[in-house]
């Protein structure tokens, strides 16, 4: 399985260097296939067009003693090249009217997923079996530093791919928490505006399994570059059986915070996943060594949030700040990992304030007002 995903995956790239990919659904074939007739057209058309004029300045030159013609309209010319533009125009017209339709025709989906995109990662929703995460790049920063070699798949790299079946239709349905950005694969052929405050509605049926790269397509702000969308097609019966697991998981890990509540975490258990956390979520920000980027992303060393209130600093992690680019990651991150980032933020980089913040302070400050 592992050889085919790769082998496909490749295919796909090598296909796409000089020309359209032909991709690995009916729409993608459909499109390049159009995108290739249209070519030859306009290959015939600038032959005919060229070749005429060539062959004019060749054989009707000056020097030659040819006198150029002298008229002043012609009905015959006129019709001509009005009528034939239109009947070319007509047959580029109907199969790309077609194939545009067929498009966007999200109807009878087998799944439906909710893609919404924020600066600067995708969220992942199926609707109908209440799973979702967030899927954002896993590009090592030393490969983006130049400090290791980059790999064939550099920036095109996620710590969780979406994963689809082959032969299902699959419905998208795209938003943004922020600003417009755009859910881009072309293998596919599908490229969609998710626009904040609207929904628009793009679909697949892949025939082959692979693993599929694609990005974000509308310039959305500092990190644009750094939100690739990955997309990993099983076979019905693999993902059904994927399926289930994130649902297991899903299980476990409410089983896992139920637990959490109920103890205290140690102060180095603290440090050691908020360190994690923060690497994974705020250092692209605020900086591994929390000194932040001036005059951009704040400093978070001995700051009025690391030195403040405990609970302004929750506040800010769960809930974010409206008007700068503090995101909230109260559905990013988990009770524990929140805990773990405040504590790591308040006690590293020398500031040692000794305070500790555990799940069950999370928990109780995020239903606080419920």
């Amino acid at each position: 399985m592992a050889s085919s995903l790769s082998f496909v995956s490749l295919a796909s790239s090598e296909r796409s260097d000089l020309n359209l990919p032909v991709g690995v659904t009916d729409i993608s074939q459909k499109v390049y296939d159009l995108h290739m007739t249209i070519f030859y057209i306009c290959i015939a058309i600038g032959v005919a067009v060229f070749g005429v004029m060539l062959w004019a300045m060749v054989f009707h030159r000056k020097s030659r003693g040819v006198k150029a013609a002298n008229f002043h309209e012609s009905l015959k010319v006129e019709v001509a090249w009005t009528i034939v533009p239109f009947f070319i125009l007509i047959g580029m017209a109907v199969p790309a009217t077609k194939t545009l339709f067929e498009m966007e025709d999200a109807s009878e989906s087998d799944i439906s997923i909710v893609v919404t995109g924020s600066q600067w990662k995708w969220h992942y929703k199926y609707l109908d079996d209440d799973i979702e995460f967030y899927s954002l790049m896993s590009t090592p920063m030393e490969q983006i530093q130049n400090k290791w070699v980059k790999g064939d798949t550099y920036l095109l790299e996620v710590d969780k791919p979406l994963v689809i079946p082959t032969n299902r239709k699959v419905r998208f349905l795209m938003t943004s928490d922020d600003v417009i950005h755009s859910w881009w694969v072309p293998d596919f052929a599908v490229k969609k505006d998710a626009n904040p405050g609207f929904i628009n509605e793009a679909w697949t049926r892949v025939n082959e399994p692979g693993i599929y790269r694609g990005q974000c397509a509308e310039l959305c702000g500092k990190d644009h570059g750094f939100m690739p969308v990955v997309v990993k097609a099983l076979p019905p019966e693999e993902f059904d059986e994927w399926m289930a697991q994130q649902k297991a998981l899903k299980a476990a890990a409410a089983a896992e915070e139920a637990r959490l509540l109920a103890m205290n975490m140690s102060f180095e258990e603290l440090m050691k996943e908020g360190e994690a956390a923060y690497m994974g979520y705020c250092a692209a920000c605020h900086q591994a060594n929390g000194a932040g980027l001036p005059g951009v992303f704040p400093s978070l060393i001995n700051s009025p949030i690391t030195l403040g209130d405990v609970n302004g600093h929750i506040d800010i992690v769960v809930n974010g700040k409206k008007g700068t680019a503090m995101q909230a990651f109260a559905k990013q991150m988990s009770l524990k990992q929140i805990a773990a980032v405040v504590t790591y933020e308040r006690n590293a980089w020398g500031i040692n304030s000794g305070d500790l913040v555990q799940p069950k302070d999370v928990h109780q400050f995020i239903n606080q007002g419920e």
